[in-house]
């Protein structure tokens, strides 16, 4: 089959490319970094480079394509710290952008990166987006088949309390306990879309990704082991504690706010309500196994 991913060669894309192209599929890859260029060949695929934001560019991309991968760069520190940028605008105009090149194309499976979260309007804060996304995606034409992948919170996500960790001696947000919750890894995430690019099964589908199920405090267990403090705790703070934090290091009002309401949905399980309706296999990269990467990138943390 002949695939054309965006992602560049990201958390998901590369490993996704990698196994594509293994398994004898011409495999394009979109990437906005013309350097990006050598590595993607070195893959043994094909580098587009260009903005996604083209139209134009991203038609010609996808011509020719028996399936398309689409997922929306998730928002970088430069973004995060930009207190004029509106994220939900910008990515509402980028499925507004997908919508119209795969028109163009005549490309006619689609799968699609969403997220938990996604199922509703209401409550999870800047995962908003993703319900939003998957909507603008949902007008084309009846005869273009959509697979949306809801993966789970992503395990490197994980490495943003490293600082917290080496400053306070704790984990600290505003959720946690021994309620549990489902992880997923890249990997697990790669392996589920490169099932789905090439599946004979049409039709309009949602499926969730998972790795492991772990409490917060099992999973501070889990990564204290691993960097030498068996006795890390997983400490919650109150909504406003962290809002408060977040404004004070300067970030985009419009993020910390939705930062702030999707971790309130955690608790009490709201944000995981779909999730359980349609609990998936788990994959096979466990929060273990996870853990190692965390020491390493604990240990080089300064």
């Amino acid at each position: 089959m002949k695939i054309t991913i965006t992602g560049s060669l990201g958390h998901i894309s590369k490993p996704l490319a990698q196994e594509l192209v293994q398994k004898g599929h011409t495999v394009t890859v979109i990437s906005s970094n013309s350097e990006r260029r050598r590595e993607i060949e070195a893959l043994g695929a094909v580098a587009a480079i260009g903005s996604i934001e083209d139209v134009v560019f991203l038609a010609a991309a996808f011509s020719g394509a028996d399936a398309v991968y689409l997922m929306e760069p998730p928002p970088g520190p430069a973004v995060m710290f930009d207190k004029d940028f509106d994220v939900i605008g910008h990515l509402n105009m980028l499925a507004h952008v997908f919508v119209e090149a795969v028109e163009k194309a005549g490309v006619k499976r689609v799968v699609h990166l969403s997220s938990i979260g996604a199922h509703t309007d209401k409550g999870t804060g800047i995962l908003v987006f993703h319900y939003n996304v998957e909507r603008i995606l949902g007008t084309l034409p009846a005869d273009v088949s959509i697979m949306t992948m809801r993966p789970v919170g992503f395990y490197y996500n994980l490495f943003s309390f490293i600082d917290t960790i080496k400053t306070q001696g704790a984990i600290v947000s505003n959720y946690g306990g021994d309620e549990v919750e489902p992880w997923v890894s890249p990997v697990d995430i790669a392996s589920a879309v490169a099932e789905e690019l090439v599946s004979p099964v049409g039709g309009r589908r949602v499926r969730y990704v998972a790795s492991d199920e772990v409490s917060p405090n099992e999973a501070a267990a889990i990564l204290g082991a691993a960097i030498g403090k068996p006795d890390l705790p997983w400490v919650a703070i109150s909504d406003e504690q962290l809002l408060s934090g977040l404004k004070a290091m300067g970030m985009n009002a419009q993020f910390a706010l939705g930062y702030v309401e999707m971790n309130a949905s955690r608790r009490g399980g709201v944000l995981y309500q779909d999730y359980h309706r349609h609990r998936p296999v788990l994959g096979r990269v466990k929060l273990t196994d996870f853990a190692r990467d965390f020491a390493a990138a604990y240990a080089a943390k300064q």
